[in-house]
């Protein structure tokens, strides 16, 4: 584990060039999903799932670049900003685009567990499966991203998952299948961007966004950032 740790740690050179990138990025994408929630009134569930896509998506691209001393240091900064939002509270608007009015009064509680929950992750998923880690991203961040919004829209078939701090908790049926849909286009595309595409690349990903999906729609409440991850990988990692 030590030695992982320090693996995970870029180095100077690799710091002076994501640093920049990601302070850039995860500005605009703050200002963005910030302006969207305080200005626009466009609904948590869906800001929340903006940044969330955004998020995941540049941490793949970083990933495939810099490997992850490249995504530790891009996560840093991220860190950095929604700690930033958490501890200003109550109407600022990156805390307002990412705490969902349902989870009071534990809003917060429900920003901290899913930052947590997605760096353990990506600690898990590059720990056992470090040549498949950014399919975890992919089908996290693309499908879980589209889920939460799919099923606010449209869910009608809902049903109840275990949450934290009792805080009531459902999913829909509607947002799983969505999950399944976009994940599995994610690893698909993921595969084909990999310098080492697999024999049968639309299967495996298909496979890969099942597998997430699946995990997704029965993990509590603020962990699935940590099952859809680790899920994906591993099968990702078993099938190819």
């Amino acid at each position: 584990m030590l030695e992982l740790f320090l693996s995970s740690l870029p180095s100077l050179h690799t710091l002076i060039i994501v640093a920049p990138i990601a302070v850039v990025y995860a500005a605009t994408v703050a200002v963005l999903v910030g302006k969207l929630r305080m200005q626009h009134q466009v609904r948590t569930a869906y800001t929340r799932k903006i940044f969330h896509f955004a998020i995941f998506s540049m941490a793949t691209a970083i990933h495939l670049v810099w490997r992850l001393p490249g995504v530790t240091g891009f996560g840093i900064v991220v860190t950095a900003f929604v700690l930033f939002a958490v501890l200003r509270g109550d109407g600022f608007p990156l805390y307002e685009a990412l705490a969902r009015p349902s989870d009071a009064p534990r809003r917060s509680l429900f920003i901290i567990v899913p930052l947590l929950t997605t760096m353990l992750g990506g600690i898990a998923t590059n720990s056992f499966f470090p040549s498949v880690a950014f399919i975890g991203y992919l089908v996290c961040g693309w499908g879980d991203a589209v889920g939460e919004p799919v099923g606010s829209r449209w869910g009608k078939h809902v049903y109840r998952v275990p949450s934290l701090s009792g805080v009531p908790a459902t999913r829909s049926i509607e947002g799983s299948v969505a999950v399944f849909v976009v994940g599995s286009v994610a690893a698909v595309i993921g595969f084909y961007a990999y310098v080492q595409t697999p024999a049968h690349p639309i299967l495996l990903g298909v496979a890969c966004g099942l597998a997430g999906a699946v995990v997704e729609a029965f993990s509590n409440h603020g962990l699935d950032n940590f099952t859809t991850q680790l899920a994906a990988a591993a099968t990702a990692f078993l099938l190819q």
